[in-house]
């Protein structure tokens, strides 16, 4: 088993397998593609003239100088001039247009990206670092929009000079040509396995580029923390540790390019000497005659250019395949959560939910049962409490109906039907979720409450700005609505943002809440804010509250206390005070007199 993964890896990682599934993105741009060749074709055709003229021109002079008039000259040159015209305008189409192409297939390819990162549930999120995605997405693309223009092009060109100056070459003298081009398969075979280790070296280093992405953005993120424990420092010494280590990766690939590049550059003068000695020869025997002679030399100049040209294009062409490479590598991850075959949209539901036997396991811990056998009936419109001790599942237990991940064993239902059975979208529609830890994006206040409707009007926004207590302090603001909330809403409090957060819920009127812990962060005189504001959103919705304050969920419908083991104890605030069991120990270990 292990053995056939190997092999489908290595398949997938082939140069020919990665260009095949990058090819599909040229589709759309066919035409474009097409002229850019034939203008590469243009530029090459023109470039391989002048050998000719010169031939021409030498051959003439050392015959009968005397036909060499002025207007054969001059004939030469307006040749040369209008196939310097043609090669002009074929140049500028190719670095303008053809450039255009390769930003729109970038752009294509990050579409995707992101789109199939969209598509990834949580548990991908947990053990990947943003940084390495953020280096993947911007840099690892750019490197392949590069990738996409000139690697047509230059084996394009190089593949017409190769057999056009094959052919005139023979043209002049077939066994020089023979001998000069017997050395190329041993040049291509060593300068191949050379390319081997440098695009090893080049996927390396990618990696630690975004190893030290994730690493600054993980301090950046938490310079705060940083600061107040006086831990620049520590922070500089990290850093610094992962800086070095790019720096030595880096060094194993330029010692790989040097050893590429040297060993071309050893054949291109193996090649030209080989071909002076044995034109020379001819020479002197009269095999060849000197106008042949000068041409064949600028013949194989164009040969050897070429060459050096695929060698230099190759650092780009090992980074547009690293690039390409590890974009294959995210996009062949495949999403764990998906719609079934027979998912429907459940349209807006009334909140009824079922946990049947249900068990959950995350993916890389499946000896350990996070929930097992949970079996809880709630019915549309009731507040359910969800408390015990930290381990116990209460989070999971949320996520499982929102279905960010999937469970183990058993059936979720909601209005009777299995979630595996509902689209994902309408699932989540329907279920509105405030957590402890607000996310504020980057941008307005505005722009963040209207995440719970998009395209909401500004009637809309303040209404819900109102039901959550919000609208006083927004109205306060420089700029009111449209003022800018700072990097994760640094420039809020933590009572404002947990606002805000409740104002995109009550936007989005969900029939299910979901309220994880929700005011376990904030000040006493915060906390009551919101929690008068999350008791007008709760009212008329089936509502779950995480709590570790047990005093905030004292008038739920029922509690339910959560354990490792399961289910421990369920019914109202009095029900269990009076059995002085778990929820009695909590409340009177967490409540707040």
């Amino acid at each position: 088993m292990k053995s056939s993964k190997t092999n489908t890896e290595k398949r997938k990682s082939s140069s020919i397998g990665l260009i095949r599934r990058f090819a599909v993105y040229y589709k759309k741009y066919i035409p474009t593609l097409s002229l850019d060749l034939f203008c590469a074709a243009l530029t090459t055709l023109c470039e391989l003239a002048l050998p000719l003229i010169v031939r021409k021109i030498t051959d003439i002079a050392s015959t009968d100088i005397s036909k060499l008039s002025v207007s054969l000259i001059l004939i030469c040159a307006g040749i040369y001039v209008a196939l310097k015209i043609i090669d002009t305008a074929a140049y500028y189409y190719m670095s303008s247009v053809g450039h255009i192409m390769g930003t729109k297939i970038e752009t294509d390819m990050r579409r995707d990206f992101f789109s199939h990162l969209q598509t990834l549930s949580f548990s991908y999120y947990d053990n990947t670092k943003v940084g390495t995605l953020m280096s993947r997405i911007t840099s690892d693309l750019f490197d392949i929009t590069e990738f996409a223009h000139h690697c047509p092009e230059e084996f394009f060109i190089a593949g017409i000079k190769i057999i056009v100056s094959f052919i005139i070459l023979c043209l002049i003298n077939i066994p020089m040509t023979l001998i000069t081009f017997a050395m190329l398969p041993i040049m291509v075979v060593v300068l191949v396995r050379s390319n081997h280790r440098l695009r090893s070296d080049f996927k390396e280093s990618r990696h630690q580029v975004g190893e030290l992405n994730a690493q600054i953005e993980d301090s950046l993120l938490g310079i705060h923390e940083v600061k107040s424990f006086s831990n620049e420092a520590a922070e500089e010494k990290k850093f610094e540790q992962g800086n070095l280590k790019f720096l030595k990766i880096k060094e194993k690939v330029y010692h790989s390019m040097g050893k590429f590049g040297a060993m071309s550059r050893f054949f291109d003068g193996l090649i030209y000497i080989t071909v002076v000695v044995a034109g020379a020869f001819f020479l002197r025997v009269g095999a060849i005659t000197a106008a042949d002679f000068i041409a064949y030399l600028l013949y194989v100049t164009t040969l050897i250019a070429s060459v050096r040209r695929i060698v230099e294009f190759a650092e780009q062409f090992q980074r547009g395949m690293t690039g390409i490479e590890r974009f294959a590598e995210v996009m062949d991850i495949e999403p764990d959560i998906v719609d079934s075959e027979n998912a429907e949209d459940i349209g807006t539901i009334s909140g009824d939910i079922e946990f049947d036997n249900v068990s959950f396991h995350y993916s890389d811990d499946s000896e350990h049962n996070v929930l097992k056998n949970i079996s809880v009936h709630i019915k549309a419109g009731e507040n359910i409490a969800l408390v015990g001790p930290s381990g116990g599942g209460k989070t999971t237990f949320c996520s499982l109906i929102t279905r960010f991940y999937d469970i183990t064993d058993g059936a979720i239902r909601v209005d009777g039907v299995d979630i595996r059975n509902i689209t994902i979208e309408s699932l989540r529609k329907n279920i509105g979720v405030v957590r402890q830890d607000v996310y504020m994006f980057s941008g307005s206040i505005r722009d963040n409450i209207e995440y719970g409707k998009p395209g909401a009007t500004d009637e809309e926004i303040k209404n819900a700005a109102i039901l959550a207590g919000a609208h006083e302090f927004i109205s306060e603001l420089p700029n009111g609505y449209g003022t800018y909330v700072g990097e994760r809403g640094v420039k809020l409090s933590g009572g404002q943002k947990q606002r805000i957060s409740i104002a995109r819920v009550f936007l989005k009127n969900p029939p299910v809440l979901i309220l994880d812990e929700a005011t376990s962060a904030l000040d006493n005189e915060s906390e009551h804010i919101v929690q008068q504001s999350l008791e007008r959103l709760a009212h008329g919705r089936t509502t779950l509250t995480i709590a570790h304050r047990l005093t905030t969920v004292r008038n739920a419908d029922r509690i339910i206390v959560l354990t490792a083991d399961g289910i421990a104890e369920t019914g109202s605030h009095n029900e269990l005070i009076k059995k002085n069991g778990i929820y009695a120990n909590l409340y009177k270990m967490y409540s707040v007199s």
